[in-house]
């Protein structure tokens, strides 16, 4: 299993993984909801973690805090 921290990837693996995950350009959008949730451009809100500035868990906990209170 390869890894998905930013130590372990390259800045192109990462724009796979992102990819990948979400299922964006590939097979299309399936359920994901995160641009209509206000998440948007999935490759914008994890721009920071395909650039190696932030880890997912750090983009994806500051996601939540938004609407967790």
């Amino acid at each position: 299993m390869r890894g998905i921290l930013i130590s372990e990837t390259t800045r192109e693996e990462r724009e796979k993984i992102i990819a990948e995950s979400l299922d964006c350009g590939g097979g299309g959008c399936e359920n994901c909801s995160g641009c209509a949730l206000g998440g948007g451009d999935p490759f914008e809100m994890y721009r920071d973690y395909i650039e190696g500035r932030k880890e997912i868990a750090e983009i994806n906990r500051e996601y939540r805090a938004k609407y967790l209170r």
